[in-house]
């Protein structure tokens, strides 16, 4: 300890000139020898200190701009990207009103060829059951003619004789014989 404290009193008291050599006292010329190292370090290094720090600044600031460019670029993009996505969704929209557009054109259309379709089967049905019909009544109609006709003539065969016959031959001609004098 009386080391340090003859150190402090020591700056107080300086050697005469003419007496050179080691001061073998470290804690007398060690603050000295700092002082003056980082003096020079100072003056001498301030120039190189400021130009490392000017190149850093100097970087820093490119980076930052480049990042600014860089994220222009990018908002750019995705604006651009956005205008298409919402061109694409509008496209879509257009394209599903289109197809809807079609599709319901196609069922109308599809309902209006089966509604005729079947109005056409249902007339052909309804031809068909005339003609049916008719043909039905056709046959009805003959069948009824003849079983009349051969009634008829069974009658007439059993009732007529020749006597019959014959006044109805005389009654005829004698009709015929006044209708003509009634004409001349």
């Amino acid at each position: 300890m009386k080391n340090v404290t003859d150190a402090f009193l020591s700056f107080g008291h300086w050697p005469f000139a003419g007496n050179f050599g080691f001061n073998t006292d470290i804690l007398a010329t060690n603050p000295i020898n700092l002082s003056v190292v980082i003096g020079v370090l100072i003056f001498f290094g301030k120039g190189v200190l400021s130009d490392l720090l000017d190149n850093r600044k100097q970087r820093i600031l490119t980076t930052i701009q480049n990042s600014e460019e860089l994220r222009e670029g990018v908002m750019a993009e995705l604006e651009k990207a956005r205008v298409r996505l919402r061109k694409g969704e509008i496209d879509a929209d257009q394209y599903r009103v289109n197809e809807y557009s079609a599709l319901e054109r196609d069922k109308l259309n599809l309902i209006r060829s089966i509604y005729t379709t079947l109005e056409q089967q249902e007339n052909n049905n309804k031809e068909t059951l005339h003609f049916e019909q008719q043909r039905a009544l056709n046959q009805v109609q003959q069948w009824v003619l003849q079983q009349a006709l051969q009634g008829a003539l069974g009658t007439l065969t059993s009732c007529l004789n020749n006597e019959v016959h014959l006044r109805t031959i005389n009654v005829n001609i004698g009709l015929l014989g006044a209708m003509q004098e009634r004409t001349n």
